[in-house]
């Protein structure tokens, strides 16, 4: 077992380093801060909390106490809210909740078809299947990228669903929730907003404000955009306190039970550095994601809403059924060290084979890329994909342009290596 041990701490240190050489550009993707990093490895990790601070059903929680309490200030003071909740262990977890707190199984929830950008939670084989909710489909205008209006009005008052989510996986414009909230109370929707991909980008002010569009709750993961440990948050403003016991009540004992404090933890530290550095953060991220989508246009790349920006966040989608489509571009990228990934476009049938990849930029921010790199990333795409450049030559090239961007920007104890400030050390077990 000793050596199995070894060969795993191996492993661990070869992904670090081949992370390190590689230009990583997955968009749920980001890297934390040594701090946050720390308190991932604490004592934390090995213990038990249920419940809400000051009514926990274990002993030795008051330090736990403290920190979620901090946590939660944390999170009120830079969403502008009344209301969060940190004990969701993730994303997918933090929507569970949110469905066991406003809905039913058999109702009806608005949202966007997977080929128009949703995250598989809201699929029938997903969470809405679990809770056991039924899916309303909203019209989509694949050429902005975003739900068509005038027809989803007409689909939601037809079919009046309780609930109306609004959130993508694929999320490259705000949604039009001021524009629908109209709609939303005429029909006695609740305004339910999945902000897991552009949560760092709302707190940056970058974004959207879905809490003060007309959305009742927000949802989200905590590692994308918002620079965090894999985790997961809920988010309310002027939640009545039934409202509030509700969400309370999804995330425990609905959803979670001990809601994994190193975890939480990290959490705080990264809200804390988002408050201080997040405006700047989520400025250079859009301003790269648009960079890129400009300099692959311009290379003669598909990008999509060419007519429109491309983007408004740090996503962008490109279609590269010439290129020899998504599934075959992103293996092909991944071998020369570009980490992307296939993704359904509208139009698109097969998860398996779609038409696209999906790109972002939050990870290349982090470690300091610019406008400049963005273009010279565009570059060495061009070469690869359009003009038969040699693996190996790209491979080398990718890696010389990652050379200079390995530490961390953008948080406490930036210029710590992004790569491998936290791998292991010491000796092999004999």
């Amino acid at each position: 077992m000793a050596r199995t041990v070894a060969a795993l701490r191996a492993t661990v240190r070869h992904h670090s380093a081949r992370f390190e050489r590689a230009i990583p550009l997955i968009a749920s993707e980001n890297l934390l801060s040594p701090y946050a990093k720390e308190m991932l490895i604490s004592d934390l990790h090995s213990r038990y909390a249920e419940g809400l601070p000051g009514e926990r059903y274990y002993e030795g929680n008051e330090d736990v106490d403290t920190i979620e309490r901090v946590t939660l200030d944390l999170a009120r003071r830079l969403f502008r809210c009344s209301f969060a909740d940190v004990r969701p262990i993730s994303g997918t977890v933090a929507n569970l909740a949110v469905l066991k707190a406003l809905t039913e199984p058999g109702d009806l929830v608005g949202t966007s078809r997977l080929a128009d950008g949703a995250h598989i939670s809201s699929a029938g084989f997903g969470a809405f299947g679990l809770r056991g909710v039924k899916p309303v489909y909203y019209a989509w205008d694949p050429e902005r990228m975003t739900i068509d209006v005038p027809r989803t009005r007409e689909i939601l008052r037809a079919v009046r669903p309780k609930t109306c989510l609004f959130g993508l996986s694929l999320f490259l414009f705000p949604m039009p929730i001021d524009e629908l909230r109209p709609t939303l109370e005429e029909i006695g929707a609740r305004g339910w907003y999945d902000g897991a991909h552009v949560l760092g980008l709302i707190a940056g002010g970058e974004f959207q404000d879905p809490l003060r569009e007309g959305c009742t709750v927000l949802s989200a993961s905590t590692h994308k955009t918002l620079p965090g440990p894999q985790h997961g948050i809920l988010l309310a403003e002027g939640a009545d306190p039934a409202l509030a016991k509700k969400l309370e009540s999804g995330a425990f004992p609905g959803v979670t039970s001990n809601h994994h404090l190193h975890a939480m933890a990290a959490l705080a530290v990264s809200l804390a550095e988002h408050l201080e550095f997040g405006r700047e953060y989520a400025r250079a991220t859009v301003r790269n994601a648009r960079a890129l989508a400009q300099a692959l246009h311009d290379r003669g790349f598909d990008v999509l809403a060419a007519d429109l920006g491309f983007t408004r966040s740090h996503t962008i989608a490109v279609r590269v059924e010439r290129e020899g489509g998504g599934e075959a571009v992103a293996r092909r990228l991944a071998e020369v060290g570009v980490i992307t990934n296939k993704n359904l476009l509208p139009g698109d049938t097969s998860p398996k084979h779609p038409g696209g990849i999906r790109i972002g930029t939050p990870e290349v921010t982090r470690v300091g890329m610019g406008e400049r790199e963005m273009v010279r990333l565009a570059e060495i795409l061009d070469g690869f994909l359009h003009r038969g450049r040699a693996a190996e030559t790209v491979a080398r090239e990718v890696a010389e342009l990652k050379a200079g961007f390995t530490t961390l920007r953008f948080c406490f104890g930036a210029g710590e290596a992004a790569y491998r400030y936290y791998d292991l050390v010491g000796r092999d077990p004999a």
